[in-house]
Parts: structure tokens; C-alpha cells; sequence
């Protein structure tokens, strides 16, 4: 009897919103691991967030869906991407896999940015802001009895911001109008963020569209390198090729100071210490 009742309580419980049982965190997919970072850090205990781009040594361009994460998309109850052509993968298995009572946000479209636009989104810290306000309101309408908490989670990260926003703010003071370039638009916003001049934008988009650069292109940049036109250079090392490296090396002959950035947060970073490493690595490379 005793246990019939315990089990009567325990439904009834389950029934009430806000109220999950222990193992019943709700399921939260990002597909990539800056975004599921953010997620866990507003969810707490309350989610089990799956975050499939997550390997450093993985060009998120190349990526191939496998069915484990269709699987978990279709599962999830808030499904979180980037947009604007970045992981149209993700898109494919979401309009695949209807589910009426899923939250579905696309980051590029809740700061309007388009296709054609740098994906690389995240490195503008309004980006991440606007998703994270976005992500605690479907996350309270999914479980409202613990709205309250992530609301507090989010205000956390919000303030947890600060000390980033300082930091750009003071290396824009010291640096804004210098010349930099890049092999890739992968830092495109922060460089726009500290006021920086990037160089060399064709051929960053032609690396970046897997395409060759023109002799143009690569002419004009080699020139930058080897005449000290430009004070850095940054290149991602999450995707690398053989154009991209000659001018990392050329970097380097030149005496030109050198960053790597990336496209996922590196291992056990959350997503404000891999800006503010990068950020440093920038006032580093950057300092006289």
C-alpha cells in the first residue's frame, strides 16, 4: 500500500508544471558548444544540454550529421543554432523532424543578420546576450517553476559580461585604427568591436567559401606581410589549409605578431574565458 501511494504522489507530481523529478532535466541540443556552454550556465541542474560542434581539431564546415544527433534534435525540447548557412545541417534535421512542442532558436535571426553576412556571430557579445535572453525566456515557458532561477542565471551571465565589455572598450582606446588582417573572417566582429582595419577581406572569404584565392589576392597580401602594412595577423586554426599557412609563415619571416582563433570554445573553457584569452592574446601581440 505504502508503495502504491509513493507511486500515486510521484505522478502526480510530474504532472505539475515546474516540478521535475530527479533524471528529468530537460533536454537542450546547441550545435555548437559556445552556445550550449551559455545554455548549461542558465539552465543549471535543470537541463542536459548536448553540444554537437565540440572537437578543436573538427572544421565545423565539414560537418556531417550522424543519425545519434538526429536523434537527439528530434528529441530535445529546445534546439539552439546558429543560422545564416553556418549549420545547415541543423536546419535540414529540424525541418526533418517536426516536433510542435519544441523551442527552436536560430541566433542569426534575433539580431537580424542575413545570408551573405560573417556567420561567426558569436565574437559579438550582443549576439550571445540577445540569444541568452532569448534561451531564458523558452526555457521558463518550458518549465516555469524554475523561471524565476533563470532569469537569476541569466542576470548572472549578463554581469559576467562586464568585464569582457571593459576590456574591448580599453583595447579599442589604444588601438582602434590599427592595421590587421586574418585568413579568415573568423574574428571579423571583435576586430570590428576594438576598431580595428582589416585587410585582405576578399581573400578571407575566399578561404573561408573554400574557394582559391585570386593571384590578386594572395599578391595583396603577401605585400601586407612583407612590408609590415598590417601589425597582426590572425588565422584559424580549427581549419587550416595550405594558402592560410604560407601566410602564417610568411607572418613570422615578416616579423609580424601572429594570433590563432577559433570557431568552437577550446575544452573546458566557458564561453567569457575563451574571449577573454583571446582577447588577451590580442593585447599581447598588440603591445609595444
Amino acid at each position: 500500500m505504502k508503495l502504491i501511494f509513493r507511486l500515486a504522489v510521484a505522478a502526480a507530481l510530474a504532472l505539475l508544471p515546474g516540478l521535475a523529478l530527479a533524471g528529468d532535466a530537460i533536454p537542450v541540443v546547441a550545435a555548437e558548444n559556445f552556445y550550449g556552454d551559455v545554455a548549461h550556465q542558465i539552465g543549471g541542474a535543470n537541463v542536459k544540454v548536448k553540444s554537437i560542434l565540440n572537437n578543436p581539431d573538427q572544421d565545423p564546415h565539414l560537418f556531417e550529421a550522424s543519425p545519434s544527433v538526429a536523434r537527439a534534435i528530434s528529441a530535445a525540447k529546445i534546439v539552439i543554432y546558429n543560422g545564416i548557412g553556418y549549420d545547415p545541417w541543423a536546419q535540414k534535421i529540424v525541418a526533418t523532424a517536426k516536433n510542435p512542442e519544441r523551442k527552436l532558436i536560430v541566433v542569426a535571426d534575433l539580431v537580424g543578420r542575413k545570408s551573405g553576412d560573417n556567420p561567426h556571430i558569436w565574437y559579438d557579445t550582443a549576439t550571445m546576450l540577445a540569444f541568452a535572453e532569448a534561451y531564458a525566456n523558452d526555457l521558463s515557458a518550458v518549465d516555469p517553476g524554475h523561471g524565476n532561477d533563470y532569469h537569476k542565471n541569466l542576470a548572472r551571465f549578463r554581469q559576467s559580461l562586464e568585464p569582457i565589455e571593459a576590456k574591448i572598450a580599453s583595447l579599442r582606446k589604444r588601438l582602434a585604427g590599427t592595421h590587421v588582417t586574418a585568413t579568415e573572417p573568423v574574428f571579423g566582429y571583435m576586430f570590428a568591436a576594438l576598431g580595428l582595419e582589416v585587410h585582405n577581406l576578399p581573400f578571407q572569404l575566399a578561404v573561408m567559401n573554400n574557394t582559391e584565392p585570386s593571384a590578386s589576392q594572395v599578391a595583396a597580401f603577401e605585400s601586407d606581410l612583407k612590408q609590415n602594412k598590417v601589425r597582426l595577423l590572425a588565422y584559424n586554426n580549427q581549419a587550416t589549409d595550405a594558402m592560410a599557412k604560407r601566410m602564417v609563415e610568411l607572418a613570422h619571416i615578416s616579423n609580424v605578431p601572429v594570433i590563432a582563433v577559433t570557431e568552437t570554445a577550446p575544452p573546458g573553457k566557458t564561453y567569457q574565458a575563451w574571449l577573454m584569452d583571446e582577447l588577451d592574446a590580442v593585447d599581447q601581440a598588440l603591445t609595444e
